[in-house]
């Protein structure tokens, strides 16, 4: 018998059901939560590091000036990101361990590096299995070290390209600074828009990155991290009233390292956390306990996560949460199955407005129901759900699957029509475009 609770945990903590996983989480829904979150993050195929990657689009560059190379180059990055992605879906629909992919896809969106850079096409996917997918139970601080060491961050928010005005490199050639990264990391990452910094500091830790930047062609490990000393800015730096020695790399070591353990970071993390898994406006009380949790815990998401699975504020509302449009594809893929060709369900994301990591800002996607639900999407849906409704024909049983997905959430009036609908599409498209099966 399934349970209300355990459709929390599915939908809310997981992917959304697949055949038998609400009556596998209703014996133990928080259970079923901490057994994936002991698992290991696990790995998805990718053909090709982000390092190796840059290095590619380097060679590329340094043959600048012919059209041929460099439409080819154009081309195979966008090949790179259709197969990236429609793997990286694939893998959320089909997974064991939904809880570990919905982590992932949450720590990636909240560091966020967007497509929308077309350099960032072929550097996108490896950016989320190398740098978020390893720590997402582990140490907020490991995660944010290797996110700002990664050729795609790097890239995206132009750092590699940051020279410190004072460095031998600055003196010599009158380049300057790029405040990009560090303002977004302070900001977005770390301390949130109200914690305290001034522009000032902004400028402080865009100095103490300078010399974060990737090798060249030619070089050892040419298109991953390297650090340029000179480039670095020389001398103290002073960042949130503490003073940093100069001391090259482990300047923004102690840094990063700084904010990672910052009481604002704690505040700004828990509040998004908690807007993702407890509601679009998280009670005070409950962000204030993930805080403390990540704060005592010396930043442990493991942890967090676990703390946010015991809030009582977390089982209090059934469904809360609208899903955006890759969560409401996921999960009705995850219901039904799928055998078709993975670059379709990149195709699906984009009709419905979110394609997969080509957030219109470094801000990422928005994680309230205001920004997803509204005539034009509502309708966007609908027709999604009939289309793929009409393409399961009868593989799929609309009955069976209402019980092994909303069952447990459904008002009659939702069971009544599907039950009474004029075709098995039509009932199947009833079911997806449901209100209970577009929450969490």
């Amino acid at each position: 018998m399934t349970t209300r609770d355990a459709f929390i945990a599915v939908n809310r903590f997981g992917l959304g059901a697949r055949p038998g996983e609400l009556a596998e989480a209703s014996h133990d829904p928080r259970g079923w939560i901490e057994r994936q979150l002991a698992a290991p993050p696990g790995t998805r195929p990718i053909e090709a590091t982000g390092s190796q990657r840059m290095a590619l689009f380097q060679e590329s560059r340094r043959r600048g000036g012919d059209q041929a190379v460099e439409t080819l180059f154009r081309q195979n990055f966008r090949d790179m990101y259709l197969d990236d992605m429609g793997r990286r879906a694939r893998t959320q629909i089909e997974s064991g361990t939904p809880v570990i992919e919905r982590l992932v896809a949450f720590w990636s969106n909240h560091f966020t590096v967007s497509v929308q850079r077309p350099i960032c096409l072929g550097l996108a996917g490896p950016f989320e299995q190398e740098a978020i997918r390893p720590h997402v139970t582990g140490r907020f601080r490991d995660m944010l070290l290797a996110v700002a060491r990664h050729p795609a961050m790097l890239t995206y928010l132009d750092n590699a390209q940051s020279v410190g005005p004072g460095s031998r490199a600055g003196t010599r050639m009158g380049r300057g600074l790029n405040e990009n990264l560090a303002r977004e990391i302070m900001e977005l990452h770390t301390l949130g828009v109200n914690g305290g910094y001034t522009q000032t500091d902004v400028r402080e830790l865009a100095k103490i990155l300078t010399g974060w930047s990737l090798g060249r062609p030619g070089e050892n490990g040419a298109g991953g991290f390297l650090f340029r000393p000179v480039i670095h800015e020389p001398g103290e730096k002073t960042l949130l009233g503490v003073r940093y020695a100069e001391a090259g790399e482990r300047e923004g070591i102690a840094a990063l390292t700084a904010l990672a353990r910052h009481q604002a970071t704690a505040m700004h993390v828990a509040t998004k956390f908690a807007r993702h898994l407890v509601a679009d406006r998280p009670p005070a009380a409950a962000v204030d306990r993930l805080a403390r949790v990540f704060r005592d815990s010396d930043g442990d998401l493991g942890a967090l996560a676990r703390a946010v699975a015991a809030l009582p504020e977390t089982w209090a509302q059934p469904a809360p949460k609208v899903k955006t449009p890759a969560e409401f594809v996921v999960a009705a893929l995850r219901a039904t199955g799928f055998a078709g060709e993975s670059r379709t369900l990149v195709a699906a994301q984009a009709l419905l407005g979110q394609p997969p990591l080509a957030a219109p800002s470094p801000a990422g996607w928005p994680d309230v129901a205001g920004q997803w639900i509204g005539p034009e999407s509502v309708m966007r849906r609908a027709e999604w759900a009939m289309a793929l409704a009409q393409r399961l024909g009868q593989r799929a049983q609309p009955m069976a699957l209402y019980d092994a997905t909303i069952g447990p959430l459904a008002g009659d009036a939702t069971r009544a029509a599907i039950e009474r609908a004029g075709s098995l599409a039509e009932s199947l498209a009833l079911l997806f475009a449901s209100p209970e099966f577009q929450r969490r």
